[in-house]
C-alpha cells in the first residue's frame, strides 16, 4: 500500500515570505488546488477559542486558507458545533460572540461564521457510520453535512483525555452536535443537578420518549425511557441536564474517530495542521498553560490519519519546555503525549480509524 503523502514547512520567515505566505504554498503544494471547489459550498472546520484562551490558531491562518477557496470557485464558510459542557461556545449566539472576540470575523477572514448545529446545538443530521463498531449513527451538525467539501484547520496541541487534539478531534468531536459530543464522552444517559433546575419543564416538551419529569418543581429523568438522544442538554436554560461522562478514553477515541468517518465519508476533504502553541489541554479551557514543545510547523494533507501521526511524530522528536506541565512529570511512556497526560492513548484513535478506513499511519513526509 503507498505511504499517504504529508506536506510539512518549518516556520522560518523571511523578507520575501512571511508566515500566512507560507502557509498558502504549503496548501497549494500538497494540492488542495486538485479539488473541485466551484461553486461548492465548503466548510472550513475550525476551533474559535474558548474565551480566556490564547493558544488557539489566529484568524490570519484561517483567511489564506479562505482566500484559496474563493479564488477557487468555492462558497467558503468558517464552522463550529457547540459544546457540551458550560462555556463561552455552549449555543450559537455565545458561540458567535466567542469567535468575534477572538478575531474571527467576516472582515478579518473573508467569509462568514457558522455554528453548524444551530442555535442550542440541536439541529443535527444523523449520519450512518460504515463499518462503525461503537457508533451507528452519528449526529453531526447540519451545516457541516449541507457542504459538498469539508476543510479541517487544526490546533495541533495536548489533550487531557484524548492525548493530543489535531485533525480527528477537530473534525469527529467538533462537528458532533451537543447530542452527539455526549454520545461520544458516555456510555450512559444524561441526568439533573436539581439545585441548577428551576423546573420549567422544557425538557419534558423536547423529549419524544417521555423521560423527564417533575416531582416537588425539580425535573428527574427516568433512564428506562431515555434513549440518550441529549436534546434536553440543549434547551435547558440552567444547564442544570448533566451528561455522563463515564466512557473510557480508549473508546472515546474511538468514537471520535468513528465521527470523522461520518463528517468525511462521500465527499472531497483536505487536512491541515499548525504545531505551534502546543498546550498541554484542549482550547475548550479558558485558559491556557505554556506550550510543552517548541513550535515545530505546519502540515497539510489529504489523509488526516497520516497527518496526525506525522504531526504526533514531530512533536515527539521535540525538547521538553522547561516549566511546562510536561516537565514536571515523569518520563516513564518515552512519548510526550502520555508523559503530560498518563491516562491517555492517543495511539487508539489512530489504529481504530485506520482500521475503519479513514486513512493510513503510514506516511511519507515531504518538506517544502
Amino acid at each position: 500500500m503507498e505511504k499517504s503523502k504529508v506536506y510539512y514547512t518549518d516556520l522560518r520567515a523571511s523578507f520575501t515570505e512571511n508566515l500566512p505566505q507560507k502557509l498558502e504554498r504549503l496548501i497549494k503544494t500538497a494540492g488542495m488546488g486538485n479539488i473541485d471547489f466551484k461553486n461548492k459550498y465548503t466548510a472550513v472546520k475550525i476551533h474559535f477559542g474558548e474565551p480566556g484562551n490564547l493558544a488557539y490558531l489566529r484568524p490570519n491562518y484561517a483567511a489564506v486558507v479562505v482566500k484559496v477557496v474563493q479564488e477557487l470557485g468555492g462558497k467558503v464558510f468558517l464552522t463550529d458545533c457547540n459544546t457540551l459542557y458550560v462555556g463561552g461556545r455552549k449555543n450559537a449566539l455565545d458561540h458567535l460572540d466567542a469567535a468575534y472576540t477572538n478575531g474571527y470575523s467576516p472582515f478579518s477572514t473573508g467569509c462568514h461564521v457558522i455554528i453548524a448545529d444551530g442555535l442550542k446545538g440541536t439541529d443535527e443530521e444523523l449520519v450512518p457510520v460504515e463499518g462503525g463498531e461503537y457508533v451507528k449513527e452519528a449526529k453531526i451538525g447540519r451545516a457541516v453535512m449541507d457542504a459538498d467539501i469539508v476543510i479541517s484547520l487544526n490546533h495541533f496541541k495536548g489533550h487531557e483525555a484524548t492525548g493530543f487534539g489535531g485533525a480527528l478531534k477537530n473534525i469527529g468531536m467538533g462537528c458532533g452536535s451537543r447530542a452527539g459530543k455526549m454520545e461520544m464522552h458516555s456510555a450512559g444517559k444524561p441526568y439533573i443537578n436539581e439545585d441548577a433546575c428551576v423546573g420549567c419543564g422544557r425538557c419534558i416538551k423536547i423529549c419524544a420518549h417521555d423521560a423527564p419529569g417533575i416531582s416537588e418543581g425539580k425535573a428527574s429523568i427516568d433512564h428506562d425511557k431515555c434513549v440518550g438522544c441529549g436534546r434536553c442538554i440543549g434547551v435547558c436554560p440552567m444547564d442544570a441536564v448533566c451528561p455522563a461522562t463515564d466512557e473510557s478514553n480508549d473508546i472515546l477515541n474511538c468514537k471520535i474517530a468513528e465521527y470523522s468517518k461520518a463528517v468525511l465519508q462521500g465527499r472531497p476533504h483536505f487536512h491541515i495542521s499548525l504545531v505551534i502553541d502546543v498546550s498541554p489541554n484542549c482550547d475548550c479551557h479558558a485558559e491556557n498553560d505554556i506550550p510543552i514543545v517548541p513550535d515545530v510547523g505546519m502540515f497539510a494533507s489529504f489523509d488526516p490519519v497520516a497527518l496526525d501521526m506525522a504531526c504526533a511524530d514531530a512533536v515527539n522528536r521535540q525538547p521538553v519546555i522547561a516549566g511546562s506541565q510536561l516537565d514536571r512529570m515523569p518520563h516513564v511512556h518515552h512519548d510526550h503525549f502520555t508523559d503530560s497526560a498518563p491516562s491517555t492513548n492517543w495511539k487508539s484513535s489512530l489504529e481504530h480509524a485506520e482500521k475503519i478506513g479513514i486513512g493510513s499511519r503510514e506516511y511519507e513526509l515531504i518538506k517544502i
